[in-house]
């Protein structure tokens, strides 16, 4: 085991994605998120890497779709209402085959909401969230060091299938302190390699032209297509979960990122008094891990949200009817404690 360090949950994004590569930052602050940015900014540069402060959202996702087609790792960072306003250029990187990362520290909304955290972007995350039919990689964190370990798998499989990927957290993991162990540090990957970057041609190919207009409505069809191929390999490959307690557990609460610690804290207590309750953790949130799914024989499942039940929809699509899925939630930045979820729990048992 290598050393620990003390970050906050924003830093230790910035510090995982330098260390893998990571050499192109475009943002603009928005609370709880800042950290990310301000990290970059102080370290980036001193590592042979740009960073920018755009004048805006908008800006900043378009010049990360700029950077990203050259070939090079490239990220931007945001919170909920600046994430939406990112939605257009997203959904062109999409459209154009890109890799790159972007990393949404969730606040409480719709709309500007509040700074505390939430999961309510749950929706614009795994459903798309811009416009046409695409889908990004989103994984969801529920520590420090998963912030840092997600990161760097998020730059992998984000270039491995050539899908944009996005962090999805929230205003108390980016904000909260723990102890991690940062990624070895990796030369970036060489844009050369890579067949779809803009970085000339030197006579011995053809031109590179990243675009995501298509005025023959069957090409587009057959573009399209092509993608949804990869997502069924990405669908099949690349569910990640963690179960506690499944295998005897009459209720199964499902939860991710900082809900599922909350829960997990209810979980071990109920344990010791001989409740048999279990927990399912998705990692992935798109895709969905619908294995994990499969073989649950609780009598129910409770979904724990921080928001009005977004992944409740995704879970009962999981089992198919087969087990009843109940739902508890607290949505604009209230954040719940573990007794408030053990008490949930109980009404079930």
């Amino acid at each position: 085991m290598g050393t620990k360090v003390l970050l906050k949950g924003n830093e230790a994004i910035a510090e995982a994605a330098m260390r893998c590569g990571c050499r192109y930052f475009f943002g603009y602050p928005i609370t709880p998120q800042s950290e990310i940015a301000s990290y970059m900014a102080k370290h980036l540069p001193a590592r042979g890497g740009v960073f920018l402060q755009a004048e805006s959202e908008i800006s900043a996702i378009n010049m990360v779709y700029g950077a990203a087609g050259s070939g090079a790792r490239t990220m931007t960072g945001s919170s909920s209402p600046g994430i939406s306003l990112k939605m257009e250029g997203i959904s062109y990187i999409a459209a154009a085959d890109i890799p790159c990362v972007i990393a949404n520290i969730q606040r409480g909304g719709p709309g500007l909401g509040g700074i505390q955290p939430s999961q309510q972007d749950y929706y614009q995350a795994v459903k798309g969230g811009g416009h046409g039919d695409y889908h990004t990689l989103v994984y969801a964190p529920w520590s420090v060091q998963e912030m840092m370990d997600l990161t760097v798998l998020s730059f992998d499989k984000s270039d491995e299938y050539r899908v944009p990927a996005m962090l999805m957290a929230d205003g108390t993991l980016g904000q909260m302190m723990e102890p991690a162990e940062p990624p070895p540090f990796q030369d970036p990957p060489n844009p050369a390699d890579k067949a779809y970057a803009t970085v000339g041609t030197e006579g011995g190919r053809g031109k590179n032209i990243i675009n995501s207009l298509y005025l023959d409505p069957h090409k587009l069809e057959e573009v399209i297509r092509e993608r949804y191929a990869r997502y069924d390999i990405i669908k099949e490959k690349e569910q990640l979960c963690e179960t506690m307690y499944t295998d005897d557990a009459e209720v199964v609460v499902a939860a991710y990122g900082s809900a599922a610690r909350i829960v997990a804290t209810a979980i071990s207590s109920l344990r010791e008094k001989g409740v048999k309750v279990g927990l399912i953790r998705p990692i992935t949130l798109w895709p969905f891990p619908q294995k994990a799914f499969d073989t649950l024989t609780a009598k129910v499942i409770l979904t724990v949200e921080l928001n009005m039940g977004q992944m409740l929809d995704d879970v009962r699509l999981a089992v198919g009817g087969r087990i009843p899925v109940e739902f508890y939630g607290r949505p604009g930045g209230v954040v719940p404690g573990a007794a408030e979820i053990a008490d949930q729990i109980m009404k079930l048992v």
